[in-house]
């Protein structure tokens, strides 16, 4: 019953933010909810979390799965809850008055983090070795 309580304070009532919403890799089709150009590659629901904790909004994860996600992996695993209201039904801040506004938020906040930044700094050396492997013989005659 705890989804009928008009509290806006219950952690039911919070909003649900799957990493997959703002997740550029994906399609509509497969849940992404913004368009791709806003979206980021792969977010994580850790990086969520510390983006909207940083932001001073109430938020938990949970360890639940998007339904569109086929991939069962750990890393795509997670719901972020984020509390959007009040008790008395004002918002927690002004910049987050919907779900759309907090998407953008947190898909314009994650490439600033630390840990995508640094990430970024090194070149990819292993990608680059040449093909080697089996030579055609040809017989002679």
């Amino acid at each position: 019953m705890a989804h009928l309580t008009k509290n806006p304070a219950d952690k039911e009532r919070f909003i649900c933010l799957y990493p997959v919403y703002i997740n550029s890799k994906k399609t509509l089709a497969e849940g992404r909810r913004i368009p791709t150009e806003k979206a980021v590659e792969n977010p994580s629901c850790a990086e969520i979390r510390d983006v909207l904790t940083a932001a001073g909004m109430n938020v938990y994860v949970e360890n639940k799965m998007h339904p569109r996600e086929w991939n069962r992996d750990v890393q795509f695993r997670g719901r972020v809850r984020v509390q959007l209201k009040q008790e008395d039904g004002s918002f927690c801040q002004e910049k987050f008055t919907s779900r759309k506004d907090v998407m953008f938020y947190v898909a314009e906040m994650i490439p600033k983090l630390k840990t995508r930044t640094q990430k970024s700094g090194g070149g990819d050396t292993s990608s680059q070795q040449g093909e080697g492997g089996k030579k055609s013989k040809k017989k002679k005659k």
